[in-house]
Parts: C-alpha cells; structure tokens; sequence
C-alpha cells in the first residue's frame, strides 16, 4: 500500500514537472512570438512617419491631409480595440494576434500600391526658350522683350493626364491601407500581454514588458535605416533614366521611394503572423490535447436536447458578456479619477505623435537636411537610448516595487525631465531663410512684412516671368530665389544637376564685387553655425528620448495596476490623440507656407518652402503646451490617488480589517488589466 501511494505520488510530481516543463516553454515560444510582433509593429509605425513628407510631395498634398491620412491608423484601432480588447480574453489569444499581424501587412502592401497605377513624378513646369536652339538648359531665363512658351512636357518625366499626376485622389488608397494596419495592430499589445500577464510568474511582468519594448526597438532601427536608404532613391527607380532627373534628395521637390518602405514592412508583419498560428491557447496545455479535450463533449452530447441547452446557455453566457461590457463602460465614464487620466494620455500622446509626425519636415525646414540624414540619426543615435530607457524604467519599478502612487510619481518625474530638454530646442533655432521674393525683395537689400505678393523690381520686372514657378537657385550673394528667371539671369552653362547660370541682373543689385552674379541650381544651403546648431539637436533629443522611454514602462505598468483603467478603455485615449494631433499639427504649420506648388489640375498642390522661424515657433509650442497641461493633470492625478488610498485604508480600519503585506503586494502586482465576463468595474478603485 506505502509501494503504491509513492509511486501516485511520484507521478503526480512528474506530471506537475511535465505541466511546469510545457508551462515554461509555451510561454517562452509566446514571447518571442510576441516580441517578433513587437518589431513588425513598430516598423510599420516607423515607416509611415518617415514616409510622410514624401507621400505628402508624390500626391500633391497638404500638411493636414497628410495627417489625416496618418491618423487613418488610429481610425483603424478605434473601430475594433473596444471589442478585441474587452472579448479578446475569452477567444483563442493567440491566433487573434496572428490574424491581426497578417491584416497589418496587408494593409502595408496596400498603402504601396497606387505607385504602380500613378503616372511618373513630374517635380516641375518646363519652359523651353528655343526648340530649335542648341541651349544646355530647357529652365526660363530672363528674356527681355521676348515672348517665352510654356513646355508643359517634361523631356525627362511625362504626365499622363491630371488623374493619373500627383493631384489626384490615389492617396485614398495609402488611407485604406493605413487603417488596415492599425485594425490589424489592435489586438497585439492588449491581448499580449494580458496572456503574458496572465502565465508568468508572480512580478515579472514589468520586467518581460520592459524586454519587449526594448526589443520592439529593433523595428524602429530597421525602420528608420531603411527609409534612409529608401529615401535616397528616385521615387520611379527602375522606370527612368535616372541621369535624366535634375533634382537632389535635398531639393524640397524630391520624392524618394516611399513604397519600397511599406513594401517591406508589410511584407515581413505578414511573416510575423505565421507562428502564433501553432501556438495553444494556454501555454500549460498542448495544443493537440486541448482539441482532443474540446472534441469530448460533443461526441458525448448526441441527444438533441442536451445541444439544446448548450445553444440556450451560450447565448445567456453572450448576452451577460455584452451587459456586462455596457455597465463596465458606463461605470467607468463616471469615474473622475478615469477621466483625469484619460484627459492626461490625450494631451501627452497629442504631444508626442503630433511632434513625431512632422519631425523630418521640421529638420528639413530648420536646419536644411534631408530626410535621409534624419533618418540615419534617429535609428542608429537616438533609438539604442531609447531602447536602454524603456528596460531601465521596468528594471527600477521591479527593483524599488513601486506601489501605484510611486509608479505615477515616477512617470511625473520622467515627464518633467523630458520636457525640460524638450524646451531647450527654443534656442538652438536657426535664422529664417533668405528667399528673394518671400522673405525680402527681390534686389536682396530689404527684408519684406508679408511673403505674399511681393512686388517684382526693376532687376527682373521686364524678364517675363512665371511667378508660380518653383526652380530655386542660389546666387553668389547667399540668397535664394524662385527661378533663374526672377533672378534676372540671361545665359547658362552645364546640363542636369550642376547648370550655372550667368549674368543675373538681380545679382547685381546686391552690391557684389568683382563677380560674375552667377548662380547654380538649388536651395542655398544653411550656414555652419546652423549645422552645429543641428548636432546639438541631436545631442538634445537622446537626452529627451532618454526621459520619455524612462517614463513609457512606467505609464504602462500604471495602467496596468490600477484597476479603475482596465486596457479596454483606455486606449480610447492614444487613438483619440493619434487621430486628431497630425491634423491640427498639420494645419497650423500650412499657415507657415511661404511657397505653395500648383499641380497640373490646376489645384493648390504640396508646400514647396516654409517659413522656418514661425515653423518652429508653432511646432515646438504647440507640443510644449500640451506637455505642460498633462503635467497639471498628472499633479491632480497623483493628489486624488492619495485621497483614494486614505479614504480605502480608513474605511478598512472602521472594520476591523487590516491587510497584511501579502495582500498588499498582490493590490500591487493586480493582473486583470483585461476585465473578465461580466467584471463589475465599481470594484475598481
């Protein structure tokens, strides 16, 4: 009998060993499931924002329709997070994630597609002088007494008709496609990790969330090194000569292969879908088992009436989810601690996407470099401190084991920080541009109140001109103009990328001496002083990167243990800010268009130049107000949880009830961010 009951007892600690064993690896095999997810979602994150400036140049747009396009992303969440989030826990987690992840990639490949059914770029109006004459350039110079005729036919780039041009409605296409990927990015972050949160061991969550954030960084990298490789390609590569195109990567009119970028994002989220197919719904129990577990009943139940009462009970079990789901949501809607925090998250997400968004503009406007060298420091600077900073933030909560009250003070702390180096920004600016016709005369000797309609001069004014013209050259003086024609140029040399041209009247106003007043096509480039003023830019953002990624798994592990948040409503808050924050960022910086492009529709096309000094102003201001308001609100946050926890530890001693320290750690270390069936949120808090 004694034979018997140890060898019972030996194979229940085998069995046990074996369950813990398969426990172990299941979760393991999620992981890194999850955190290939991670990646593919961040690139494809990455790759729409370095994107953006040339989708907005391809398409013959505005900066607040851009934005709104990149806000289709947080449309696509909005419309399915409630749902995945709040009955995504009952379902089979795994496989959400895994359809979720091959509907982002759809989405990517989507987004690319109107490139192949668009005519070739055509970055300019061509003016030829003389068909017959054998010149070196088809670009207008200034013809005295002569009669010039538009060439609306590009010799390098052809159009194919105003439907088919930027001008045209195909960014409806790159819309769809980027809602597509945001409801498929859905169910990857709530439904994760309240499966990871809900098999790992007892406080080892922030720390496993710490790990995958800082791994989801290798997304970022890939990213941001590809679209600098992606930008520097002419947008039609592989369609036209490329030694036929005139402009430069760092000429306000190029467009670099924007569809490469989500090409291959889409491509590699529509891989990181294929293991989460194979993987069971709870890590403890073998998939083939936990078939063969749910065949068992059905084989059993062949009388009609037992199906009956299945039908009967599963319908009751729906309808309490769905009672439950509304008396949750409207119980929380009423709750002032939930409203502060979502009002918090709305002007802080606002801040950091709205600034995200536009950041390769900004760089290009203020410091005059391209976006393919923005792209470069981003992923390879700045992103490794990032990654550092979001493990470091979990490593410190799981070290000190922060209560609630301390991880919302830490996230004060962090946000302040990075706002303090946020505002620094202020005064590394650059001097504002100097463009002939838009920030001064067209002589160069006075600087004018107004870019719009700024009269011609005497250098220029019986040349001929198209004023909505945009081929900026850049004279011996420094200043930039429109065209070699407002210039007062008469004659050019060279062919393509290095025409110079000579003789420019308008030149010769500016009181140089012993010149030829020449002037060679481009933008003039910003001084060395701003140069350095760039990579004290850079040398800023790393310390403010730093700081937020500090307080990114601070917020999260905040979300995660207070209980009034649970994940279903809370993302209402980023998707709301995601939304909304491109578009009124992008609005308020079309207001700083000194120079905007007319397409061949004969429409208001894409901002050609802005002004630099009010573009600043107007991008890091915004973003500093909205930072500053959430951290009011965070002050009012932390003092009402305080109240909370008072009012809670008062009301336990008026009953006799003290709770142990156990107890308190688990308060702390809560695991159900993601509500149960019919979870009654007055519990919560």
């Amino acid at each position: 009998m004694d034979q018997n009951k140890h060898l019972d007892k030996t194979a229940e600690a085998q069995s046990s060993e074996n369950k813990k064993t398969r426990h172990c690896n299941g979760l393991k095999m999620f992981l890194a499931a999850l955190a290939l997810s991670f990646i593919a979602k961040a690139l494809g994150a990455v790759v729409m924002k370095s994107s953006i400036i040339h989708i907005e140049r391809r398409f013959e747009i505005s900066s607040s329709l851009v934005g709104f396009i990149d806000g289709s992303f947080e449309i696509g969440n909005l419309l399915v997070i409630v749902f995945v989030s709040y009955f995504g826990s009952k379902l089979h987690r795994p496989k959400l994630i895994g359809i979720g992840c091959f509907i982002m990639g759809i989405g990517g490949v989507l987004t690319a597609l109107p490139h192949f059914f668009m005519g070739y770029y055509r970055y300019s109006k061509e003016i030829n002088i003389d068909s017959s004459e054998n010149s070196t350039s088809t670009l207008s110079t200034c013809l005295i007494n002569q009669i010039v005729s538009l060439n609306r036919t590009s010799p390098e780039i052809v159009g194919k008709g105003c439907v088919k041009e930027s001008g045209s409605y195909m960014w409806m296409y790159v819309f769809m496609g980027n809602m597509l990927r945001g409801i498929g990015e859905t169910p990857i972050v709530p439904l994760g990790l309240s499966y990871m949160d809900d098999f790992a061991k007892e406080g080892h969550s922030s720390l496993y969330l710490g790990i995958l954030n800082a791994i989801a960084m290798i997304g970022p990298i890939i990213g941001f090194t590809l679209g600098s490789l992606f930008s520097k390609m002419y947008v039609d590569i592989g369609s036209v000569d490329l030694s036929t195109v005139r402009i430069t990567p760092n000429d306000s009119r190029w467009v670099g292969a924007w569809w490469l970028n989500f090409l291959v994002s889409g491509l590699f989220s529509i891989i990181s879908s294929i293991p989460f197919f194979f993987l069971p719904q709870t890590p403890n129990k073998p998939q083939k088992e936990r078939k063969a577990s749910l065949s068992l009943p059905v084989l059993e139940t062949n009388d009609g009436k037992s199906q009956t009462a299945n039908l009967t009970s599963r319908g009751k079990k729906i309808t309490k989810n769905v009672t439950g789901f509304f008396r949750s949501f409207k119980s929380i809607l009423t709750n002032p601690l939930y409203v502060v925090f979502v009002l918090l998250t709305l002007l802080q997400i606002s801040s950091y996407i709205g600034g995200f968004t536009y950041v390769f503009k900004y760089v290009e406007q203020e410091y005059g470099q391209p976006s393919s060298k923005t792209n470069v420091l981003l992923g390879i600077v700045t992103l490794p401190i990032f990654a550092s900073g979001m493990f470091l933030g979990g490593y410190i909560i799981k070290k000190f084991k922060l209560n609630p009250i301390g991880i919302a003070k830490f996230s004060f702390f962090t946000a302040v920080m990075s706002l303090f180096f946020y505002l620094l920004y202020f005064f590394i600016l650059c001097e504002n541009k100097s463009v002939a016709g838009l920030t001064m005369t067209y002589d160069g000797n006075n600087p004018v109140t107004s870019h719009r309609d700024v009269p011609l001069s005497y250098c220029n004014s019986d040349c001929n001109c198209d004023e909505s013209q945009w081929e900026p050259v850049c004279g011996n003086n420094g200043i930039t103009y429109i065209s070699p024609c407002l210039a007062g140029c008469k004659s050019s040399s060279g062919n393509k990328k290095s025409i110079v041209f000579h003789n420019c009247s308008c030149l010769e106003v500016t009181g140089l001496q012993n010149r030829n007043y020449s002037a060679h096509l481009g933008e003039c480039p910003r001084s060395d002083a701003c140069l350095t003023k760039f990579y004290f830019f850079v040398a800023i953002q790393v310390l403010n990167l730093f700081f937020s990624a500090l307080g990114g798994t601070s917020y999260f592990m905040l979300m995660l243990h207070l209980k009034y948040v649970p994940w279903t409503d809370i993302f209402s808050s980023p998707i709301t800010g995601g939304i909304l924050a491109p578009i009124y960022f992008g609005a308020l910086i079309d207001t700083t268009c000194m120079k905007w492009s007319t397409n061949n529709c004969g429409t208001r096309g894409s901002c050609r130049i802005y002004n630099s000094t009010l573009f600043s102003k107007v991008y890091l201001g915004l973003s500093s107000v909205l930072r500053v308001s959430s951290l009011v609100l965070y002050i009012i946050l932390i003092y009402a949880m305080k109240k909370k926890f008072q009012e809670k530890d008062a009301n336990a001693s008026e009953n006799g009830s003290v709770m142990d320290e156990a107890n308190l750690e688990s308060l702390n270390n809560n695991k159900h961010f993601v509500p149960s069936a019919g979870a009654d949120s007055e519990t919560h808090y």
